[in-house]
């Protein structure tokens, strides 16, 4: 019998641990689903590229995994049993054409889950988020703002509201895109400001450079079809507005008896399995991690890969009976994308405090761009080139109503462990 692994969701972190596991455990012993609702692959942090009218490639999730054991499904997931050790599913095989109002449900059982649901916009309940602005949040989000940018005729306002790592792309990417535009970004606090004082001074050039208006300070209060009303700056007209406010997790997690923190998140050990099911392991956005210096990792793909790795090995150990290895993640720098042309990369410290280190201009946009693709070919890569053996299972699959199997034999050894990666 097969340990059963499931993993829900494809985005950076759910798509680089299923395909670690597949290079860490032996074929014969597992099998490991993939779940996920887009039969291809995302890459989030270039989004707004794609709103802004760029193509980018494809890369369906059947290819990506094709020859290493792991079975993509498509569907999408509607609610996790962790008791009973079963996943609620509406859609799955040969239903891809299929609206989804018409799937039907299917239930998908497992000896260990990784779940890895991601995030998506966060209203923050603020009125008129939902009917009338855009957002970033996924791919179908950012086709309907291209389309819409697309309608618009010389002269058009945009204003893209949040000053943080994606309305700063967000912004920059639209105005140089579209040049007939006029684009704002409208900030609580102020845009980019947690930067170090020389990378801020770069972004103002930049958006001096490119047309952006700059609303510092402006606490959005409610959002109409063509406007956006703030506390301190009155109203702000726009004729397409972009909600990059900040993000939240789905609400399947905070449905169940995992142990979730008050936004929803699984809380996790340093390996990146609950704290309450030792059966379940959440990465990505939605797991709830402490990080060097024992602060809460934030939503980040630049903390998505090396939780993954975490995890995947991790776990891979504890089923082959080998030191399960646990390492601190930190972090190395911050890379923000200033259009195509311009970037900025903010060197941190592994506590991700600002340093006085920046690299702006064409080089900050070639470091960013290198590292963007990077972190679509570990995708393909998930073991970084490192040589890798399948290891056989030194434990009974996991029988139902049991948190963990038991040895059959010892196998002492190391597994291996990376961490370091960025945005």
């Amino acid at each position: 019998m097969k340990h059963r692994i499931v993993v829900l969701g494809a985005g950076y972190a759910g798509a680089v641990t299923a395909g670690r596991l597949a290079r860490r455990l032996h074929r014969d012993d597992v099998d490991i689903t993939l779940v996920n609702g887009d039969p291809e692959f995302v890459e989030r942090i270039r989004l707004h590229q794609l709103a802004s009218g760029q193509d980018l490639p494809r890369r369906p999730l059947r290819e990506v995994y094709e020859g290493t054991g792991v079975q993509v499904r498509r569907a999408w997931v509607t609610a996790v049993d962790a008791d009973r050790k079963t996943v609620t599913l509406r859609g799955g095989n040969g239903a891809e054409s299929l609206a989804y109002d018409t799937l039907a449900y299917d239930t998908l059982a497992y000896d260990t889950l990784v779940y890895a649901l991601g995030s998506t916009h966060a209203d923050h309940g603020v009125p008129g988020v939902a009917e009338h602005a855009h957002h970033l949040a996924g791919k179908q989000g950012a086709l309907r703002l291209r389309a819409r940018l697309a309608e618009l005729e010389p002269g058009g306002t945009v204003l893209v509201v949040g000053g943080g790592l994606t309305g700063i792309e967000a912004a920059t990417e639209i105005a140089e895109a579209h040049p007939g535009l006029k684009v704002a970004i409208a900030a609580r606090e102020g845009v980019g400001g947690w930067l170090s004082d020389k990378a801020q001074r770069h972004l103002g050039l930049v958006c001096d450079r490119l047309g952006i208006t700059v609303h510092q300070g402006a606490d959005v209060e409610r959002v109409e079809a063509d406007r956006v009303l703030t506390a301190a700056a009155g109203e702000i007209p726009a004729q397409v507005i972009v909600w990059t406010a900040g993000f939240t997790v789905h609400p399947v997690a905070a449905a169940t008896t995992l142990q979730v923190s008050d936004t929803g998140r699984i809380i996790v050990d340093g390996t990146m399995r609950s704290v309450s099911h030792p059966d379940v392991y959440a990465v990505g956005d939605a797991a709830l991690a402490d990080g060097a210096g024992g602060k809460a990792l934030r939503m980040s793909c630049a903390t998505a890969t090396p939780m993954a790795w975490q995890a995947a090995d991790a776990l891979a150990a504890r089923l082959t009976g080998r030191k399960v290895p646990e390492k601190p993640i930190g972090y190395a720098a911050q890379c923000i994308s200033l259009g195509r042309r311009d970037g900025i990369l903010q060197r941190v410290t592994h506590e991700d405090q600002m340093t006085s280190t920046v690299i702006t201009g064409r080089a900050g946009a070639r470091i960013k761009e290198f590292i963007c693709a990077s972190t679509a070919w570990g995708l393909t890569h998930p073991t970084m080139l490192l040589p890798t053996r399948r290891h056989r299972l030194t434990r009974q699959p996991a029988r139902p109503g049991s948190a963990d199997g038991a040895f059959v034999r010892p196998a002492p050894g190391l597994a291996a462990a990376d961490c370091d990666s960025d945005e």
